[in-house]
Order: structure tokens, then sequence, then C-alpha cells
């Protein structure tokens, strides 16, 4: 037969049991809604990489159309160096002297012996060719209507 103790044996048992059963539910309830919120935060997140994805195409896109701008800008003035580089050049006859090389003769003339015109160089860049250089600087521009280096 069945003795006392051996029923409160089984009732103690069986009240262990469900205490372990109601603990792993709650755990599980306490699980279930963590994993909610770490997903909530994972579509957040993966939102937000997306976003910079978007901003780091942008930066790259725009970095590339600085980095051309720049490189036309420097064409450009490349070509304005040159061609001023050969207006000067067409002015000027190869076989004459120019003037500033008629100063600086008329200068190392006068200096001593110890200094030369060596030690720095000298040109003279005319008033009216610098303002002609201007004026045509200034019409591109503004035929163009603005100035966009990029």
């Amino acid at each position: 037969m069945i003795s006392l103790e051996q029923v409160q044996l089984l009732e103690s048992r069986v009240s262990k049991a469900l205490e372990y059963v109601q603990k792993v539910n709650a755990e599980n309830a306490a699980l279930v809604s963590q994993r909610e919120e770490l997903q909530a935060k994972l579509e957040a997140n993966q939102k937000r990489i997306d976003e910079l994805e978007v901003l780091v195409m942008r930066f790259k896109k725009d970095q590339g159309r600085i980095e051309d701008g720049i490189v036309a800008a420097l064409d450009r003035l490349s070509q304005f160096e040159e061609a001023f580089e050969d207006s000067l050049k067409e002015k000027t006859p190869h076989g004459a002297k120019k003037p500033a090389a008629k100063q600086r003769a008329k200068q190392e003339e006068k200096l001593p012996p110890s200094s030369s015109a060596s030690s720095g160089v000298y040109f003279e860049i005319p008033e009216k060719e610098t303002n002609e250089v201007s004026a045509n600087l200034e019409e591109e521009l503004s035929s163009e209507g603005e100035l966009d280096i990029f």
C-alpha cells in the first residue's frame, strides 16, 4: 500500500516540477521579449547602415566630381599659362632684346662683381599685355555665365 510519506514525497516533487515549469516559462517569455527587442534594434541598425551606405556612395560620387573639377581647373590653368606664354613670345621678336633684358643688362653693369643678376630671376610683364589677358579672361568667364570648377 501507499504510505503517507510516499504521497507527501510525490506532492513535493510535483510542486517542484510545477515551480520549475513556471520558472522555465518565465525565462522563455523573457527571452522571446528580448529577441523581439533585439530584432527591432537589428532592423533599425540595418536601416541606418543602408542610409550610411547611400551617404558613402554620394560622398564617393561627389569626391570623384570634385577631383574631376580640380583636374579640369588645373588643365584650364595650364592652357591659360601656355596661351599667356605664347602671346608673350608672339609679341616679342626672337632676335631683339626685350626691354627687361636691357634693364637687367644696365643693372648688371652697375652692380659690383660680388653680386650678379644670377642671384635672382628678373622679368617684367608689360602692363598692356597683362590688361589684355585679364580682359580676355573676364570675357571668357562672362560668356560662360559662371566659373564652375566642378
